[in-house]
């Protein structure tokens, strides 16, 4: 069997892998696991580095543990050994700016920052516990998310609270960094390493990010996934009273706010019809057409905000689902920030090409396709060659 790198990237209802060789660049199969740990419904599929169909087949049983144990196998029966495992971590609570092998006091750790991500810390953790139960020796490494933010200045981290809250945790940490790190990585090759660029992670959960020289200066993300742009079912930035309203006035408990914020909000709570974009710019509904032009609002917006962080802008990015395969939002975006001096090309625009602006425009945009799990692979592959 082929020893190999696997990398997992774990939601709330689905594992996405992908499984590399072992120095982390070369991609063997993509996968994934719908409907992740559920008692009925659950399938795995499994594609080879082209995108074709190599398996298709629902899992019989329930529990995230059995997912696991199907997938080691399934890929098992593709002479594919997993000698070590990757995952994304969302939240490493300012402490782990870069990937760690996971130990007993790692994880420990990680439990610590579940009230800074509920939603998503949990998930990553029955993940790697998971694994675990299934072979306690194997190598786990975790990569996270708010890392590629530690180069943040202390200006961009802190609130306007009381400094001591500060001193506890309660920052502005930032996420969608491994996204943001792929894009970093790809920079040269556009020219831009030493360029001022605003990338634009858009899909179901979105933000934004100010790349100078490559690094985070700034992001529309703070101390929570909640903030920033309007998402899919997430409200983004909102005055904090409207939470406070809510509990005093409507007699809603935290849970209950909490869900309004995570699951009713966003393109779902504003057009009161779907949380996918598709849907929604194919719908005549107005409150749908509301929702997407609330939505690219805010985008402009918070380009016009990460600009101003980096003293001005060289560029900017579109990545991720609605970022790359959307050419109605990126148009909406472009148009409005030709002030700026981004000329929209809407003949390349339509034709998903790297470059979305005209050669004369003073300013280019461009799509670059998200890479997380490859760029978990590069690092799991480059910690591992370092001497213990």
């Amino acid at each position: 069997m082929r020893p190999s790198l696997l990398a997992v990237n774990a939601g709330s209802a689905t594992l996405k892998f992908r499984v590399y060789a072992d120095n982390g660049a070369d991609l063997l199969v993509d996968g994934l696991i719908d409907r992740f740990g559920d008692a009925a419904g659950s399938v795995l599929t499994l594609s080879d580095a082209r995108g074709n169909r190599l398996e298709e087949k629902p899992l019989q049983e329930p529990g995230k543990e059995a997912s696991v144990a199907a997938m080691i196998n399934t890929l098992a029966d593709h002479r594919m050994r997993v000698d070590t495992v990757v995952h994304r971590v969302v939240h490493g609570g300012g402490v782990y700016t870069q990937p760690v092998r996971l130990t007993g006091d790692v994880r420990e750790r990680m439990e610590e920052w579940v009230p800074l991500a509920p939603l998503h810390q949990p998930v990553s953790l029955a993940v790697i516990d998971a694994f675990s139960a299934l072979d306690a020796a194997l190598c786990q490494i975790a990569c996270f998310d708010t890392a590629f933010h530690a180069t943040q200045p202390e200006v961009a981290t802190r609130f306007g609270i009381a400094r001591h809250w500060h001193d506890e945790g309660i920052r502005r940490y930032g996420f969608h960094g491994l996204s943001y790190a792929s894009i970093a990585r790809r920079l040269p090759a556009l020219g831009l390493d030493q360029a001022r660029v605003v990338v634009c992670h858009l899909g179901s959960g979105a933000s934004a990010c100010a790349l100078a020289s490559g690094e985070s200066v700034a992001a529309s993300t703070g101390f929570s996934t909640v903030e920033g742009l309007m998402m899919s079912t997430r409200p983004g930035a909102i005055d904090p009273e409207v939470l406070l309203y809510w509990m005093e006035h409507e007699g809603m408990g935290v849970r209950e706010v909490r869900r309004e914020l995570y699951k009713n909000s966003g393109l779902l709570g504003v057009s009161g019809l779907s949380a996918d974009m598709r849907q929604l710019l194919t719908s005549t509904l107005p409150a749908a057409r509301e929702a997407v032009e609330l939505f690219c609002y805010r985008v402009v917006r918070e380009i016009g905000a990460l600009a101003a962080c980096m003293k001005g802008i060289d560029a900017l990015i579109f990545t991720a689902g609605i970022g790359e395969r959307s050419p109605e939002i990126r148009a909406r975006v472009l148009k409005q920030l030709s002030w700026l001096g981004f000329e929209l090309d809407l003949s390349a625009n339509l034709a998903q090409a790297r470059r979305l602006t005209a050669p004369t425009s003073l300013r280019h945009a461009y799509i670059v396709p998200t890479d997380e799990e490859g760029e978990m692979a590069r690092a799991a592959a480059a910690l591992l060659t370092e001497p213990a």
